[in-house]
């Protein structure tokens, strides 16, 4: 049976700009804006399009060494993507599937992402998991927005 979970950040930066930065282009700002937590990202397979795979490889200390993420969807002018786990992180340890729907909506200048992450659980899961990916996702999109703020010029 599938769960799932939701939750939005607000952040001072403009929805297309944001977008560009951690989603069209994380794989190459999230080493240098989350460093701490992400020290490598590259594509695996495609072109940055949908069914395009990026993995991500993270700092000693993290729960987990990566992640593979596929492009399911995306839609840069609705400032829409959908994607999907396919190997690492809680991946056949705490879920069995895990998908995510990320929308950047504008707002006052800045804007609201809002993801809902679908998963199928395992019987090792925690709900503790759900609490550190939502912290996870809100540091991601803080870290983003300060890398953004303190390079005015980036992702115009």
């Amino acid at each position: 049976m599938s769960s799932s979970w939701s939750f939005e950040v607000e952040t001072s930066i403009p929805a297309p700009r944001l977008f560009k930065a951690a989603v069209i282009d994380w794989h190459n700002l999230a080493p240098k804006a989350a460093s701490d937590k992400i020290i490598s990202a590259v594509p695996v397979e495609g072109d940055g399009n949908v069914g395009s795979i990026r993995q991500f490889n993270f700092a000693p200390g993290m729960p987990f060494t990566f992640v593979k993420e596929r492009l399911d969807f995306i839609d840069v002018e609705k400032f829409e993507v959908k994607n999907t786990l396919v190997e690492g992180g809680v991946l056949g340890k705490y879920v069995e599937s895990d998908s995510s729907h990320i929308k950047f909506e504008p707002k006052d200048g800045g804007c609201v992402v809002k993801i809902t992450s679908t998963y199928t659980p395992l019987p090792a899961f925690d709900a503790k998991g759900v609490e550190m990916a939502k912290q996870s996702f809100a540091g991601a999109m803080k870290a983003a927005e300060a890398y953004l703020i303190a390079n005015p010029d980036a992702y115009n």
